[in-house]
């Protein structure tokens, strides 16, 4: 008993050290993890931690490893622990900025070349919602853009810059015009979720019930692969190689992330999600996609050698796109954010 007073009073006079923040990024609310030296409780109590300033909770507390919930109104800023040992060196968090609330995104945002931001409010099937697509300025400002389209899904922009938008209740994918006004561009597509276009034009429509078309500049409809059907939606990205990446979250909790080749020849890329959603693809050629690792949801990395890793943490996400701008935008199901996660997005047209 004695031993471990003298053991519990040296860890309370120790300086507390940050050596590593798991993930370095994070969604107001997220669980981030510190590891480190003298971050275990002492005999006041557990330990503090500030968020540029802002008071964080504590989640777990262990003279290694400190688990803290961002706090909601915090920013990104420098992340401290104090103890009665002393204050520990600080270390930068980059925390999410929201932009627009009150959405109900349930894919990837749309990023247009001037950095507008385009995101829908879906709705429960069948249900029309008073606007369909929201365009929200790089400094937050919400205006609606669409109104009409029953359940918009999948947001694309082509190469010569107009917004694509799949109705999933309809099956339809519609072209919007700069004023928000929508004509049908191909019928047909099943329950119609990701959308993405290739540097040809040609446009890729998934319908989750387990088929992936591809829809040429000419209009002409072709089965481009067909995949295990997913219970929510199909996200699509794709490469400067034509290489189309799907995401299609099933009852499993080991997903994948399929690859399928110009020529429709699909193979599983990764396996070992939980359910992953939207997906990007930065310059370097590493995968960024909405998704569970590990236990822990957030932002992952998947780099071209197939290593993993958590870069942002957050719950309910449902996507994410990169903006010329240099940001990263974030769709949750209700809300839009930006972090500067220091990737740049990769280009097609």
């Amino acid at each position: 008993m004695m031993a471990r007073s003298r053991s519990q009073s040296a860890e309370a006079l120790l300086t507390p050290h940050i050596s590593d923040l798991d993930p370095a990024a994070g969604l107001p609310l997220s669980e981030i993890e510190l590891t480190g030296a003298g971050l275990g409780p002492g005999a006041e109590g557990l330990p503090s931690v500030q968020v540029n300033g802002a008071p964080a909770h504590i989640l777990m507390s262990r003279p290694t490893r400190l688990a803290f919930r961002v706090p909601q109104e915090a920013s990104t800023g420098m992340v401290q622990v104090e103890t009665a040992g002393g204050t520990s060196n600080a270390v930068p968090l980059r925390v999410a900025r929201q932009l627009s609330d009150g959405l109900h995104p349930v894919t990837s945002p749309a990023v247009s070349g001037s950095g507008m931001i385009y995101a829908t409010i879906s709705g429960p099937r069948g249900k029309e919602t008073p606007v369909s697509v929201v365009r929200i300025s790089p400094d937050g400002r919400g205006t609606p853009f669409v109104t009409g389209i029953l359940n918009a899904t999948g947001l694309a922009f082509s190469p010569e810059g107009d917004l694509f938008v799949t109705s999933r209740a309809e099956g339809t994918v519609y072209r919007v015009d700069a004023g928000g006004e929508f004509t049908p561009y191909a019928e047909g597509m099943g329950v119609a979720t990701g959308a993405a276009f290739d540097a040809e034009g040609n446009l890729f429509v998934g319908d989750r019930s387990g088929t992936i078309f591809k829809i040429n500049p000419e209009r002409q409809i072709f089965v481009h692969a067909t995949l295990e059907p997913s219970v929510s939606a199909y996200h699509l990205a794709i490469d400067a190689a034509g290489v189309l990446y799907v995401t299609g979250p099933t009852l499993s909790s080991g997903d994948a992330i399929w690859a399928i080749s110009p020529q429709g020849e699909a193979r599983v890329w990764y396996r070992g999600l939980g359910r992953p959603q939207g997906l990007a693809l930065s310059r370097e050629g590493s995968l960024y996609v909405a998704a569970c690792l590990g236990g822990r949801r957030g932002v992952v990395r998947i780099t071209p050698g197939g290593e993993a890793s958590l870069v942002l943490a957050g719950a309910n996400l449902a996507g994410l796109a990169f903006s010329p701008l240099g940001s990263t935008i974030l769709a949750t199901n209700e809300a839009v954010y930006d972090v500067d996660l220091g990737v740049e997005g990769l280009s097609l047209f």
